[in-house]
């Protein structure tokens, strides 16, 4: 990835992540939703938004659809913020990427509990 992509791609997460801890009033994001990562088209055209929440299964669909909504509202605002051409039209995609990463880690825990030390069966 060029190093230009990548720099819009992180002001974009950046501005993002602070437009939802600071602006954004929506009870259904409340604090647990993080923006993990921004990946914007080679023409500026579309930015995909990967996000995760922390809550039960219907929390997590209330969030999307309040992200979803909001999304001309995110736009506009980093239209103001960024100093960019053209300010990327904002899709977002649930990533379960941490939650996966917990599971394998739980999973490795309780494989490590069941293994009993050799010195300890003597």
């Amino acid at each position: 990835m060029p190093h230009r992509m990548e720099r819009v791609n992180n002001l974009i997460r950046r501005e993002l992540s602070e437009l939802l801890y600071r602006e954004v009033k929506d009870p259904r994001l409340g604090n647990f939703v993080s923006i993990n990562e921004v990946s914007v088209s080679a023409d500026l055209r579309r930015a995909q938004v990967y996000v995760s929440f922390y809550g039960s299964d219907e929390e997590k669909e209330a969030a999307m659809q309040a992200l979803h909504q909001a999304g001309g509202y995110f736009h506009g605002e980093l239209v103001k913020r960024l100093s960019l051409r053209r300010v990327p039209g904002l899709t977002f995609h649930w990533d379960d990427s941490i939650e996966h990463g917990s599971h394998i880690l739980e999973l490795i825990e309780r494989v490590n509990q069941d293994e009993t030390p050799p010195d300890a069966a003597a």
